[in-house]
């Protein structure tokens, strides 16, 4: 049907008539590409349309979706004055999708609860804030991930995409002792698991450049994701993962005000990824100050809405080792080493170079 060689013949199993589709146009609407099947995808023009930021979503809900609601509910302007606080509440607190269909349907219930008030002449007027919204719509049915407040060893923010926008999650990494076994749960898929592995080798490979003491990989390695009843898959969590193991097996605490995105290589490489615009806006809605991308993705920053690039501080990487000295506290990368700095008693800073393979270490002015 979709050939355009054959498709003026194309005959109808059910009528058996011939008809002449030369002229027409199929639309086919997905929420997830990776299901449509291959053949059929070969033989369509994709469109691409991206999910509306929040601002974007308050826009549409201030100039549309609200006057509707309030016709549809019989609701005169002068009897309800809903603020742009409550409806970012809405928004935030009560739908989690790409679209604004929920955040209709939430604002609609909404203004029913507020025209029964005034039907039962409880009220004659309502002033809806952010605080008025969980009174009538009740308890946030969304609880989206929030940036953690300080550095800790062995947790790491990632950033990952659904078809209802994206968000932050943490990688928690821990040591035992044990035979030098990794550990991985969180309902991972096959490609996740692959990437914690490919993390977990570069660490035993470059042990001495990282700081690591080599005795750590006689201990059990334990990888989890939070939010364990929810599968999760995909290749870029690879930064994510190397920065966590690291942070665990050198001890050395990993930026809490920075996520970050990216697969990586047994060798080294931060290869790109996608979804690159929904991710960042769900790192900026968590708290998120600062971001890590693969170097191939800095085009993709163009989809980003301006107000978003300048409040957001972007770096990017192609190597590891790169990578790994944005996301550690107080780490440095040259020469293929990573050093650390660390306070001298005067308050200064030395920068400490990992230790040699004798177990010394040598000390350069910072």
């Amino acid at each position: 049907m979709l050939d355009p060689a054959q498709n003026d013949t194309f005959t109808d199993h059910y009528l058996g008539v011939p008809f002449d589709l030369s002229e027409v146009l199929f639309i086919a609407t997905a929420n997830f590409i990776q299901n449509i099947p291959g053949p059929l995808l070969d033989r369509m023009e994709v469109v691409e349309f991206s999910g509306y930021t929040e601002r974007e979503k308050l826009a549409i809900a201030q100039r549309y979706l609200v006057p509707r609601q309030l016709k549809e509910n019989g609701l005169k302007t002068e009897q309800i004055d809903i603020s742009d606080a409550a409806i970012s509440e809405v928004i935030t607190g009560y739908t989690r999708e790409s679209g604004v269909r929920q955040l209709e349907r939430e604002l609609g219930k909404l203004g029913r609860k507020v025209a029964r008030k005034i039907a039962a002449r409880e009220v004659d007027q309502v002033d809806v804030d952010a605080d008025k919204v969980h009174e009538l719509l009740g308890r946030p049915k969304v609880h989206p991930e929030r940036a953690n407040r300080e550095d800790q060893v062995g947790i790491a923010t990632g950033m990952y995409y659904t078809p209802m926008g994206g968000d932050i999650m943490f990688v928690e990494v821990s040591t035992m002792k044990g035979k030098g076994d990794l550990v991985l749960t969180g309902q991972l898929g096959d490609v996740m698991k692959e990437s914690a592995r490919a993390a977990w080798s570069y660490a035993r490979s470059h042990a001495e450049s990282l700081g690591i003491p080599v005795e750590c990989f006689d201990r059990d390695l334990h990888v989890h994701v939070p939010a364990g009843a929810i599968p999760k898959d995909g290749p870029s969590a690879g930064v994510a993962m190397a920065t966590a193991m690291v942070s665990a097996l050198s001890g050395r605490k990993s930026r809490h005000e920075l996520s970050m995105t990216g697969e990586i290589t047994l060798s080294g490489r931060v290869l790109p990824i996608g979804g690159v615009k929904e991710k960042v806006l769900g790192a900026v809605r968590a708290g998120i100050t600062e971001v890590l991308l693969p170097k191939a993705n800095e085009a993709d920053l163009d989809d980003l809405p301006q107000e978003v690039r300048d409040t957001l501080k972007v770096h990017f990487a192609e190597d590891l080792g790169d990578a790994l000295a944005l996301t550690l506290r107080g780490a440095t990368y040259r020469e293929g080493r990573l050093t650390f700095e660390a306070p001298l008693e005067d308050g200064t800073y030395t920068s400490i170079e990992a230790p040699r393979a004798d177990g010394t270490y040598t000390s350069i002015p910072h």
